[in-house]
C-alpha cells in the first residue's frame, strides 16, 4: 500500500496519461522504470527541496544539528521545529584543541574540521570529562582517505573537581550544565554534527538539486545494468573503505554487472551536506541502502564523498 500511494504521489510531477499507457501497455514494472527516471530529473529535486530547510543540507529524518565555530569558540543547537525548519535552540561557549588547524594525526592536539555522527553516549566517564560524554565518529571516511588518523574526539563537560585550561586535547569542551542540557534534547542517530573554523558553509538548493539528481541517475544506472554509465560517476582519483582504487573497482564492478542481475535498490533516510573547509565542492552523502537480486542482500548505511563539477557528480569515496 505505502508504495502504491509513493506512486501516486510522484505522478505528480510527471504526465498522469503517459504512465497511465506505460501502465496499459507494459506493466508495473515499467512503471517503476519511468518513475526510477524521474526521480534522476533536476527538475523533480528543484521542486522538492523548497519543502525542506536546506540552511546546512538536505535531511531526511534528521531533528538536530549541532554546530562548532572553532574560531569564535562557540557549539550551536539547531533543533528541528513543526514546521520543518532548523531553529536555533541554544549556544554553549566551547572550547576546542590547543593547536589551530584541522586535526591530521594522533596527538596533534588539533579539532577535525568535518561532519561527523555521534556514536555513543558515555554516562559515566573519568570526572575530568565532567558528568558525561558524547562520541564523535571522527575519523570519518573522508578523513581516512586523506590519510588523518587518531581517535577520541569527544564533545565533554568539564571537570567535576579542580580547575582545567581553557583549550583541550582535541575535543570539544562545554560547561557541565549546558552538556546535561545538550543531553536532554537530542537523539544520537537523528543528530549530525558539523566542525568548522568559522560559521557552517550555507547550501544551496542549485547545487543540491543537481547532486540529488545526479545520485538518482547514478542509481539508475546500477538498478538497469548500464555499467559505462555508472563507471562515469566514479573520479579517478577514487578510493573504496578497503583501500581499493579506481583501476581495481572498475574490473570488480565490470564483473558484477556482467551477471545482468534483476535487482532492486532502494534509498532512504538520505544527508546531503556540504564539507567544511576551503574546498567548497565536496559534500558527504549518507543514505540507507536496501538491496536486493538473486546473487546479494544488503540493508545498512552507505556513505558516499563526492565532488561537485557543474552539473555532475564525481566519486572520490564509497563506504
Amino acid at each position: 500500500m505505502k508504495i502504491l500511494i509513493h506512486i501516486l504521489l510522484l505522478t505528480l510531477y510527471v504526465n498522469a496519461s503517459n504512465i497511465a499507457t506505460v501502465y496499459r501497455e507494459y506493466g508495473m514494472t515499467a512503471v517503476e522504470r519511468v518513475l526510477d527516471k524521474q526521480l534522476s530529473q533536476k527538475a523533480y529535486w528543484d521542486k522538492e527541496l523548497l519543502r525542506h530547510d536546506t540552511s546546512f543540507g538536505y535531511f531526511e529524518n534528521l531533528d538536530s544539528i549541532i554546530t562548532c565555530d572553532k574560531d569564535r569558540s562557540k557549539l550551536y543547537h539547531y533543533k528541528k521545529n513543526k514546521d520543518g525548519v532548523y531553529t536555533l535552540v541554544n549556544t554553549f561557549g566551547a572550547m576546542t584543541g590547543k593547536v589551530h588547524g584541522d586535526k591530521q594525526k594522533e596527538g596533534d592536539h588539533k579539532t577535525p574540521l568535518g561532519v561527523y555522527s555521534l556514536t555513543k553516549k558515555i554516562t559515566n566517564p573519568d570526572p575530568f570529562y565532567g558528568p558525561l560524554a558524547f562520541v564523535t565518529s571522527y575519523p570519518n571516511l573522508y578523513d581516512k582517505i586523506r590519510g588523518k588518523n587518531g581517535s577520541g574526539i569527544w564533545i565533554h563537560g568539564l571537570p567535576i573537581e579542580g580547575e582545567r585550561d581553557n583549550f583541550t586535547k582535541g575535543c570539544i569542551a562545554i560547561e557541565n550544565d549546558n552538556i546535561c542540557t545538550l543531553d536532554e534534547s537530542i537523539t544520537l542517530d537523528s543528530t549530525l554534527l558539523i566542525i568548522d573554523q568559522e560559521n557552517h558553509k550555507k547550501a544551496h538548493n542549485s547545487n543540491l538539486s543537481t547532486i540529488l539528481s545526479n545520485l538518482f541517475e547514478w542509481r539508475y544506472a546500477w538498478i538497469y545494468n548500464d555499467y559505462d554509465r555508472y563507471i562515469s560517476f566514479y573520479d579517478p582519483s577514487f578510493v573504496r573503505f578497503d583501500g581499493m582504487k579506481y583501476d581495481a573497482f572498475k574490473q570488480y564492478k565490470r564483473r558484477i554487472f556482467d551477471y545482468n542481475d534483476t535487482k532492486s535498490i532502494r534509498f532512504s533516510n538520505i544527508r546531503v551536506t556540504p564539507y567544511p573547509g576551503k574546498n567548497d565542492n565536496i559534500y558527504i552523502i549518507t543514505f540507507f541502502e536496501n538491496y536486493r537480486s538473486k546473487r546479494t542482500v544488503f540493508n545498512g548505511k552507505k556513505t558516499l564523498v563526492i565532488k561537485q563539477k557543474n552539473d555532475a557528480i564525481a566519486i572520490i569515496a564509497e563506504r
